[in-house]
């Protein structure tokens, strides 16, 4: 529960605001309120600075039920790290069955009160208020965030003490509600590391790494708790595709109640037996899990050392992660692809502002073909292509005397927009396109880019694919699904199976929406390891640019420079190279880091980065 809160009543100080810079606490007491008529909200709390800590007030003596009701919403949105002081507010018995870490509902303005009018008598020993509000986000007890709609309301109860005369809350909902603002002042998403399950344990190679966002309190030990939070697994959702290289029942060791790096950036984490038999390549990868995860928290951690029962297991830094875990974004494409005037598939090195493209090796650089879509294997040895009507899909080699051969793929769609989408290669080096043929449309994969098609099953698809991205981790794919006269974002996770005779089975389940607020998606790429960039419309508005993560919050980051008649765009994982995009104003766009859009070529189209 929480404290920005619509309405226009004035804000009861009821809380405290320690400044770390100079120590200086702030406290401010209650104002007295009826306990009767309506309890009208208060306005949302600003955005503080990170250095700023906000306490709970606990209740002031012969508080009325309705100060009752505000302060205990004022202590769910303060950094006290147990919620102690919030539980004053309650009754004995109250404060032993509420959970706060069950879930938190996330609000658009805050929670507004309501009193019950029937018993608000001041004679009356109990009490009682509804809590009303409109739906954005819930986050559950694993900490994952899952955008929301619809109304709020949840009843808050009180009865008053005949001995002490004091008002406590003794019936209230479970976990935490809050408003938007209160919400992003408290919280921080930070990305969470796993491995591919398809990949071995403890191998001599690289093990594909996969971030899992959750949301941690952002001033309340937020290090400790997202250790903590590793070790208990990944949550639900990506679970069935991703694995962990921690023991079961791997925890902090008994006692430990906080961890922080020493003055050369080391963490050392010390973890309970269950981790005291680990071979050194588990152990290894257990380390980079770690770093990988807390680095995406702070970059003041540079090394990770893993001890059981007080012994030395094993040690990681940064400098020798990359031989243990491959993120995402630690990907460096050597070039950005587009095709050019002339028909061909062209290159320009990525990162450089020049405009000067040279045309690939291979069949698909001749210009023999008119294309209208293009997709770069990652390890930019071979690519595919859509003809402009749509209709075939071609996979060449980027090497000089390749031949173009016989399309991989046709679709029998009688018009253009229902035909192939743009293709997109996996980390696996399979290529996948949607066919969109209103009398056969289906998600289809090659292996390897040449072997039969298979037909993708997708469980509770609701619509027609425009366009298909799949991620450099292999185990989320974004869909473009239209249905109506809407386009939606979609996120899935690619499950792959054997069927009895041993073929290759591939499934994207659980699809989930991450822009719930556009309507119209007209491009995306995914930019970063959770994190995509999209250009769509909300309900009557204009285009707009915005990132988004899979799990549908927003990140906090700037949004890319607005851009008119964006039909294409393309991002690396590599966030120090520049967006790009095709316009039909300006033809070929980028967006360097802290500058404006520039042109590449007015006679381009279709740019992409590998993948």
């Amino acid at each position: 529960m929480g404290a920005d809160r619509e309405g226009g009543a004035r804000r009861m100080p009821a809380r405290a605001v320690a400044y770390a810079t100079c120590g200086a606490v702030l406290l401010t007491g209650c104002a007295s309120m009826p306990d009767s008529g309506d309890l009208r909200g208060v306005d949302s709390t600003p955005r503080q600075d990170t250095q700023v800590r906000v306490f709970a007030v606990p209740p002031q003596d012969n508080a009325q039920a309705s100060d009752i009701v505000s302060g205990f919403l004022e202590a769910l949105t303060s950094d006290d790290p147990d919620y102690s002081t919030a539980r004053l507010y309650l009754t004995g018995k109250a404060s032993q069955m509420w959970r706060p870490g069950l879930s938190t509902t996330v609000l658009a303005d805050g929670p507004g009160t309501d009193s019950d009018r029937s018993d608000a008598r001041e004679d009356r020993d109990e009490l009682s208020f509804t809590l009303t509000g409109t739906r954005v986000a819930t986050v559950d007890a694993q900490q994952s965030y899952r955008p929301a709609k619809g109304s709020y309301r949840a009843l808050v109860h009180l009865t008053r003490n005949r001995k002490t005369n004091q008002w406590r809350i003794d019936r209230l909902p479970q976990g935490l509600v809050m408003g938007k603002s209160d919400f992003q002042r408290n919280y921080v998403s930070v990305n969470k590391y796993y491995f591919a399950s398809n990949t071995a344990t403890g191998s001599e190679t690289q093990a594909a790494a996969v971030a899992d966002p959750v949301y941690v309190r952002r001033r309340v030990d937020p290090m400790t708790q997202v250790v903590r939070s590793l070790l208990n697994g990944p949550t639900t959702w990506l679970d069935p595709v991703v694995r962990t290289s921690f023991p079961t029942g791997a925890a902090l060791e008994k006692g430990v109640a906080s961890l922080a790096p020493d003055d050369r950036s080391k963490l050392t984490v010390p973890l309970n037996g269950k981790a005291a038999r680990v071979g050194t390549g588990m152990c290894r990868e257990m380390a980079a899990q770690l770093l990988l995860t807390l680095q995406s928290l702070t970059p003041a951690v540079e090394q990770v050392e893993l001890r059981s029962g007080g012994s030395r297991l094993c040690s990681l830094g940064e400098e020798r992660i990359d031989d243990v875990a491959a993120p995402a974004s630690a990907q460096h494409p050597s070039y950005l692809y587009f095709v050019d005037g002339k028909n061909r598939l062209v290159r320009i090195a990525a990162g450089i502002s020049g405009t000067n493209a040279s045309a690939v090796p291979g069949a698909l650089g001749e210009g023999g073909k008119a294309l209208r879509s293009v997709a770069v294997a990652r390890d930019e040895r071979t690519a595919a292509a859509v003809t402009a009507d749509g209709q075939a899909l071609y996979v060449a080699s980027l090497v000089s005397g390749g031949s173009l051969g016989d399309p991989v793929l046709v679709s029998h769609g009688k018009t253009e927009d229902d035909r192939l989408t743009a293709p997109s290669w996996d980390a696996h080096g399979d290529l996948w396109v949607a066919d969109r043929d209103p009398g056969d449309p289906r998600l289809l994969l090659l292996e390897q880019g040449r072997d039969e098609p298979l037909v993708v099953t997708t469980s509770g698809l609701d619509g027609r694919i425009e366009d298909v991205r799949v991620a450099a981790d292999g185990v989320r794919i974004a869909l473009v699904v239209a249905k109506g006269t809407k386009k939606s974002l979609l996120i899935g996770r690619i499950e792959r199976h054997a069927d009895t005779d041993q073929r290759a089975v591939f499934s994207v389940v659980g699809l989930r929406s991450a822009t719930p607020e556009l309507e119209d998606v007209t491009a995306m790429s995914w930019a970063g390891d959770t994190r995509l960039v999209v250009a769509g419309r909300e309900q009557g508005g204009v285009q707009t640019m915005r990132y988004v993560q899979v799990d549908g919050s927003t990140p906090e980051m700037a949004a890319p420079a607005a851009l008119t008649g964006v039909k294409e765009i393309t991002a690396a994982e590599d966030d120090g190279l520049p967006l790009v995009a095709y316009s039909e104003d300006d033809g070929i766009v980028r967006l360097p880091s802290g500058a404006q859009w520039q042109k590449v070529v007015t006679d381009g189209s279709a740019p992409v980065y590998p993948g």
